[in-house]
């Protein structure tokens, strides 16, 4: 995995400053850093994602904006499954589970109804694109 881009460092730190709000091409949507452990550098690794907040977990999609291959945090995240959160100016410690079969396709419906985006990325690649749920571990 190559080092963050810029652009990445600069939406991060927009987040941060802003409680969780970013402008740009994110004006609107709900963003959550998700910080994965490299799954073969073993470096703490952060990603600005869409999400869809659900009740009392967060969700997040591998789209990589409908590219044939999955995002690397993502494979982060299935040789490391504890992350940390941070949506808004809450940060916690969380579980990473990839939900599959009705839940995922339930899931991705809803995002892709709130963010057509999302329908188009489907419609872009041939993979499914993976659905997973953070869960928070009590403090």
């Amino acid at each position: 995995m190559s080092e963050m881009s810029d652009y990445n460092k600069g939406v991060i730190a927009e987040f941060r400053a802003n409680g969780g709000k970013v402008g740009g091409p994110f004006d609107g949507f709900p963003l959550v850093l998700v910080t994965t452990t490299g799954a073969k550098t073993g470096q703490a690794r952060i990603a600005p994602l869409v999400c869809l907040p659900d009740g009392d977990r967060v969700v997040i999609f591998a789209s990589k904006a409908g590219a044939p291959t999955n995002p690397d945090w993502y494979h982060n995240l299935m040789v490391h499954p504890e992350v940390t959160v941070e949506i808004g100016s809450d940060k916690y410690q969380a579980t990473a589970l990839e939900v599959t079969g009705t839940e995922r396709d339930e899931l991705y419906a809803r995002q892709a109804k709130k963010f057509p985006n999302f329908a188009d990325y489907a419609a872009n690649t041939t993979r499914v694109i993976p659905v997973v749920v953070l869960n928070r571990i009590p403090a």
